[in-house]
């Protein structure tokens, strides 16, 4: 599960922000929207997040950050020699423009809590570290920083981390993560800190989409098949049944031959899957195919196959404008999923951000899983909960939004043509 995310001189993000799953003293929701931590100066992590805020805020910019930072633990041990990041540190200040980008995470892992963070420019990584609470005071099990002045990288290992330590480090470049070298040199003791950010993490936006077969997988499964179709039909969409249809259609495949070294495309028949959706009244029954559906009832299916899957996984889902295409009575269907216990046992987690006011209220959110982005007058974000106004617990939160009371409207001002 994560417990905080801290970012500084990502895009618009210049001064550090902190997200924050800590859950506070406020007892609302409590057995529902928050799960315990196990620990003592955490005791209760919140089950989901929201976002909010004007236009090029930068909410989106939270998300690109984290995902950003995987991407890097990801794909750092197989650059080439040389090559450099394309990072974005806030460009609209010239100091900025020149310092690190710098990234850390606290989660739980198999119950212990994991502090991992790195710093980098253009050019290569200049700090990592990996801090592991087996106790109450932590163990650091490696720390590195370049020294510019001499050009050097300097190495703390410390005894927790078992292994080929010092192969770890004579291969580790200075474009690449010690974390992401350990594991491509087969450490078995940082893989799961490794999959935490590679496998854990479903990140979702413009370029990332939702994979539409995670659904179409589970639509072959009788159980999960049902699981959907119920949830359909809860959700008010008349949808009996749904089937998917194996079918054979004209199209190319790629060969690539060792030989020449050429690429061939091959004509022929490709393996595709049809979905027929059952409709039933009571005067009269149908069959539709996929484009035959509205967009929200595709938005829908594509959405529920994995965050069913993600629930029963215990993974996070973070997501760019949850509320594309959908009716907020759904996407309160949706985030509510993610909050009952007895479906939500591994500790599933949701982020999303949304323009959708109308999911400000007290009977879906704490005050404190609700969270305002908004640019000050240099153009930087800023992120802050709805906690630090500690507004009435009967407030009406959306009212109180419209009204200016916690920041993260636009501004308008006066525009003649």
């Amino acid at each position: 599960m994560l417990i905080e995310f801290r970012v500084r001189n990502f895009r618009s993000l210049r001064d550090e922000q902190v997200l924050s799953f800590v859950a506070t003293t406020d007892n609302s929701l409590q057995n529902e929207n928050t799960t315990p931590s196990g620990i003592k100066a955490a005791p209760q992590l919140l089950r989901s997040m929201v976002l909010y805020g004007p236009n090029a805020a930068g909410k989106s910019n939270i998300i690109k950050a984290l995902q950003y930072m995987c991407q890097v633990i990801a794909q750092s041990a197989n650059l080439q020699a040389g090559q450099g990041f394309n990072v974005q540190p806030f460009r609209l200040d010239t100091e900025s423009n020149q310092q690190p980008t710098v990234f850390e995470v606290s989660f739980l892992l198999d119950d212990v809590r994991h502090q991992y963070g790195f710093s980098l420019n253009a050019e290569r990584i200049l700090s990592e570290y990996l801090l592991v609470y087996k106790a109450f005071k932590p163990q650091q099990w490696f720390a590195r920083h370049y020294d510019p002045k001499t050009k050097q990288y300097h190495y703390e290992l410390g005894s927790g981390l078992k292994g080929k330590k010092s192969v770890w480090e004579s291969t580790t470049r200075p474009n690449s993560l010690f974390l992401s070298m350990a594991v491509h040199l087969n450490s078995e003791q940082l893989r799961p800190i490794f999959d935490f950010f590679v496998t854990k993490l479903i990140i979702v936006g413009d370029d990332t989409p939702l994979n539409p077969l995670v659904t179409i997988d589970m639509l072959k499964q009788p159980e999960s098949n049902h699981k959907i179709c119920d949830f359909l039909n809860a959700a008010d969409i008349s949808i009996a049944a749904i089937n998917v249809v194996p079918r054979k259609v004209p199209g190319q495949t790629l060969h690539f031959d060792l030989q020449t070294g050429k690429t061939e495309k091959i004509t022929g028949e490709v393996d595709t899957n049809e979905l027929h959706f059952y409709h039933k009244t009571e005067k009269g029954e149908a069959t539709f195919n996929l484009p035959d559906e509205s967009k929200g009832t595709r938005q829908l299916l594509f959405l529920t196959g994995p965050i069913f899957d993600i629930i029963d996984k215990g993974l996070i889902l973070i997501i760019d404008e949850l509320d594309s295409s959908l009716h907020p009575l759904l996407v309160q269907r949706l985030v509510k999923l993610f909050h009952t216990s007895s479906l939500n046992t591994k500790g599933a987690q949701l982020i999303f951000t949304t323009h959708d006011t109308s999911l400000l209220s007290s009977n879906l959110f704490r005050r404190d899983q609700i969270w305002f982005v908004e640019k000050d007058n240099e153009q930087a974000s800023k992120l802050y909960s709805l906690s630090d106004f500690s507004p009435r617990k009967n407030e009406a939160l959306e009212s109180g939004y419209f009204k200016g009371r916690y920041g993260g409207l636009p501004f308008f001002r006066e525009w003649h043509k």
